[in-house]
């Protein structure tokens, strides 16, 4: 899905190599031609969003227009990286959807608390994988109007 001929690029922060691979597999299914890309850890997502070490060229890491953020992961939990996001000015405004396995009602009040703008439980299935996708790229990309790429981003 695109914003005026533009795609918006998409960054999942998840560190399962298996979650990673059915994510891409579903976007292909749902027919979302956005720009996918993955970091595996909070760590690693904070250099991409702040442009450090591998993840400094902006033509080769675009700032995303909505990230996929699992909780639990190495390094940097996706509690703290969204606090970190949700913290800094110029990158508060990417929307951020907390994706991960946790039904905890502990965990999605936090992460509302936090600033998330929505929290998903990871399907089971490939299938329902699809919808969710889907679904979420309907939302995301085509109803709700997201600020112009680079807005609020003080790296270009």
């Amino acid at each position: 899905m695109t914003r005026e001929g533009n795609p918006i690029t998409i960054l999942m922060a998840d560190d399962d190599a298996d979650d990673r691979q059915m994510t891409l597999e579903a976007f292909d299914e749902s027919r979302l031609a956005n720009d996918l890309r993955f970091v595996e850890d909070g760590a690693e997502l904070m250099d991409y969003l702040c442009r450090r070490n591998k993840y400094s060229d902006p033509a080769t890491s675009p700032r995303p227009g909505l990230i996929l953020l699992d909780l639990n992961m190495p390094k940097k939990d996706g509690r703290e990286a969204l606090r970190e996001i949700k913290a800094d000015p110029k990158l508060r405004n990417i929307r951020v959807v907390v994706m991960t396995t946790s039904k905890a009602e502990e965990d999605i009040l936090r992460t509302y608390d936090l600033g998330a703008e929505s929290y998903v439980t990871k399907p089971v299935t490939f299938t329902s994988l699809v919808d969710v996708i889907r679904t979420i790229g309907r939302y995301w990309l085509e109803i709700v109007e997201l600020p112009a790429r680079g807005e609020g981003d003080g790296n270009g």
